[in-house]
């Protein structure tokens, strides 16, 4: 697995803070892809019950919160 170079002041999987994502992929054992706005991520989704197009609340790789759904 390639890990990801961070951009800017924010990271999801180096930051100190949560950022909002939406799902694109769900992946096996409670894995996903998400958007971040500027790259594709993987992250756990194991504590959400996420689906593709839902937007997530994503710290150090770990969803914890939905956000919302598509449209």
């Amino acid at each position: 697995m390639t890990i990801p170079e961070c951009h800017g002041d924010v990271c999801i999987t180096c930051s100190d803070q949560a950022v909002a994502v939406r799902v694109v992929e769900l992946l096996p054992n409670d894995l996903a892809m998400v958007d971040t706005g500027s790259t594709i991520e993987e992250v756990s989704v194991a504590f959400v019950s996420a689906k593709v197009g839902d937007e997530i609340l994503v710290h150090a790789k770990e969803a914890i919160a939905l956000i919302g759904g598509p449209g």
